[in-house]
């Protein structure tokens, strides 16, 4: 599976997590979901990600 489609799962998992957690604790847990949704807009427009960083450094035989 290609880093792309595992940012795109593991941005989406985070939302709805916080999404959970802000239903069932604390509203202030949709910060999670803004600060999510802000690093999506952003690194379509400069081509940054650092979740794909990471996940290049954990994962570095894996296909690009």
């Amino acid at each position: 599976m290609r880093i792309e489609y595992r940012v795109r799962i593991m941005a989406g998992l985070m939302i709805l997590a916080s999404l959970a957690l802000a239903h069932y604790c604390t509203p202030l847990w949709l910060l999670l979901a803004a600060f999510v949704g802000v690093n999506l807009i952003q690194s379509a427009f400069t081509k940054f990600c650092p979740a794909e960083m990471i996940m290049k450094k954990l994962w570095p035989n894996a296909p690009l």
